[in-house]
């Protein structure tokens, strides 16, 4: 079943899809009579049927149940490449809540304005077919990039920050219980953290994890650190 976000609230029982929905929809030539799912910006599950012309009849609305019941914050350092093209996917597959790239100390990649620009825009449109394609109830944000001090600040919006760090910490289990509804996580590059980036975040409340006595790649530890997250926090049941 195909599956859409709508821009705007649906409030009729017929509407039409217009823009990039529009052409993915022509792309999937539906025909007059399948089934389509169209998640709206507050959470809105319709269930709708292909009508003639295009046009979409809504059969059923209820809430989307498809979101974590925890808001996850990725802190990514960015690395080099194109890795970020796949965190950011398999990100949003896990459940990532919001993506924020930014630049530690150890980050090979340092590009420009103009460049991040335009990443962060084929980002967030990673973000919305890999949203669509895991049947999210929401689109996940991917931030702008942000400095590591700019960061760390940031980490007072979150219940919860974890700061996973290859020289060691605590388990996540033993991090996370008071069952926080926000968390964040901190991910570094290809060249892990500096001792002072962890004191930073540290003095912003944010906690040293482990992930294992593996070192694992910068674009699988991400994933793994919020597997582990979405399994502490029963979102995976």
């Amino acid at each position: 079943m195909a599956w859409f976000f709508s821009d705007t609230e649906i409030s009729s029982d017929t509407f039409l899809l217009t823009g990039d929905n529009a052409k993915h929809a022509r792309v999937l030539r539906l025909r007059p009579g399948e089934a389509v799912t169209v998640v709206t910006p507050r959470g809105e599950q319709c269930e709708c049927e292909v009508a003639e012309g295009g046009q979409l009849r809504v059969i059923s609305r209820k809430p989307c149940e498809n979101e974590p019941d925890v808001f996850v914050t990725l802190y990514q350092a960015l690395p080099k490449g194109d890795k970020m093209d796949y965190i950011v996917q398999k990100c949003v597959e896990l459940g990532v809540s919001r993506i924020v790239p930014m630049i530690s100390a150890r980050c090979v990649s340092r590009p420009d304005e103009k460049s991040l620009r335009k990443k962060r825009e084929r980002w967030q449109k990673i973000a919305l077919q890999a949203a669509m394609q895991s049947r999210r109830g929401m689109i996940p944000e991917v931030a702008e990039c942000v400095s590591f001090h700019e960061a760390a600040q940031l980490t007072k919006q979150n219940e919860a920050t974890v700061f996973f760090y290859e020289m060691g910490g605590a388990p996540v289990g033993e991090i996370l219980t008071d069952n926080p509804k926000s968390i964040g996580m901190f991910i570094g590059s290809e060249g892990g953290f500096e001792k002072a980036e962890v004191d930073l975040v540290q003095q912003n409340g944010g906690k040293a994890a482990t992930l294992g006595k593996r070192i694992l790649r910068a674009e699988t530890a991400p994933l793994a650190a919020l597997s582990i997250i979405m399994y502490q926090t029963g979102n995976f049941n």
